[in-house]
């Protein structure tokens, strides 16, 4: 039987490349850049001023000039204006340009201002103070952003404020979720008593749609010839296709040999690990991966995060984190020779640590539990008994 390691190697091998393409910057929330991003003038453009107040030259403080004559009012966005005796100023706001006769700012709080003078209240005052300087963060021409970011709400402002509106994205593969079996009905139906509401396709869309997928959806009948069909045109559609039940030993698990008579290579099926073991991952000859996952939703969720996700970060050569670990809290006993993926609430001690406490639930079909619980907590199979303290990866969600 495959093993976890050996199935996320299969798996990453193919991951391909998709290309680029060129988008909308405030459509790009989730994607991953594709360029080098430049400054394209220094940031901050000017010397900037940080607090309201007034703009003075230190040298009259030096000397022991403490009230100052109010010249005139800048806004933000106002041209400077400059001052022309030492003893004068310049009422400004924060976001100004700082005028070029003057090299310091103090704010109201530290000032009293009566018929047009402004007399200080403290004496300190440090020259330079309250302004951010041009090119403080970034120069002309330097590159801030490289390939491979993903682009986050902060990454969006600093496209716009370099006038970047179109930018350029590694492009998502075309993904369609099918969920399989006749026992399935949508989610506004009132069940009858042998039948369930589909929830797994919808669980896989939300999923996804955090990494920046848009997904088709599709439901196959269990039936032979329906299901190679509808997997017939899926092959000539889509780059990816991710299956929900219909690939254990039963009667009507039909999507294996609806695969194989349609040419899809398998790359490996079954894989030491629970929940997952009839996990099922192929190719088609035109580049068309598979990924069947077992029809529990517990299995069906953590298959995705283990490998499809994964894979599609390694597909869109995105930066990715070191993978994240946590401390065990409580003793924990899995008999099986299978890698357990075990069900854990994540949080925070008081010394920073990360602590991962077993919510077991009912097995592979208890969805319910999902909502208890932040990330699955990798045990490897080499081992029966895992004690408290004990620290091992986890995959959150």
């Amino acid at each position: 039987m495959t093993t976890v390691e050996q199935a996320e190697q299969l798996i990453l091998a193919e991951a391909g490349d998709y290309g680029n393409e060129i988008i909308p910057f405030d459509h790009a929330l989730g994607r991953v850049l594709a360029e080098n991003i430049k400054a394209d003038r220094d940031m901050p453009p000017f010397n900037r001023v940080t607090m309201d107040g007034i703009a003075v030259n230190y040298k009259a403080f030096e000397e022991g000039v403490r009230a100052f004559k109010v010249k005139a009012t800048q806004a933000a966005g106002e041209q400077p204006i400059d001052i022309l005796e030492i003893t004068e100023c310049i009422e400004i706001m924060t976001g100004a340009v700082l005028p070029a006769s003057t090299d310091t700012v103090i704010r109201y709080e530290d000032l009293e201002i009566d018929n047009g003078v402004a007399v200080l209240t403290t004496d300190e005052i440090t020259k330079g103070q309250n302004l951010h300087l041009q090119g403080a963060d970034r120069k002309k021409d330097e590159v801030m952003l490289t390939p491979g970011k993903l682009i986050t709400p902060a990454i969006i402002s600093l496209l716009a404020s370099v006038g970047e509106t179109e930018i350029r994205v590694k492009r998502i593969p075309k993904v369609v979720i099918i969920s399989s079996g006749d026992e399935l009905v949508e989610v506004g139906a009132t069940p009858l008593p042998f039948q369930i509401r589909k929830s797994n396709s919808y669980t896989i869309q939300a999923a996804l749609k955090k990494h920046g997928l848009e997904v088709g959806m599709l439901h196959i009948s269990d039936d032979l010839e329906a299901t190679k069909q509808t997997l017939a045109q899926c092959l000539q559609n889509y780059d990816v296709i991710l299956l929900s039940g219909g690939i254990s030993m039963g009667k009507f698990d039909y999507i294996p040999q609806a695969l194989k008579e349609l040419q899809v290579s398998q790359v490996f099926h079954k894989v030491a690990q629970r929940p997952g073991k009839p996990f099922w991952f192929g190719k088609h000859d035109n580049g068309v991966l598979v990924f069947a996952f077992p029809g529990n939703p517990v299995a069906t969720f953590m298959c995705l995060h283990r490998y499809f996700i994964p894979w599609l970060q390694n597909t869109l050569r995105l930066d990715c984190k070191p993978p994240a670990y946590a401390i065990l809290t409580e003793d924990f006993t899995f008999t099986p020779e299978l890698e357990y993926f075990l069900q854990v609430s994540l949080h925070f001690n008081d010394k920073g640590q990360l602590l991962a406490k077993p919510i077991a639930g009912n097995g592979s079909g208890d969805f319910a539990n999902l909502a208890d619980t932040d990330a699955f907590m990798e045990l490897p199979l080499q081992k029966a008994n895992f004690k408290k303290g004990e620290v091992y990866k986890i995959w959150p969600f």
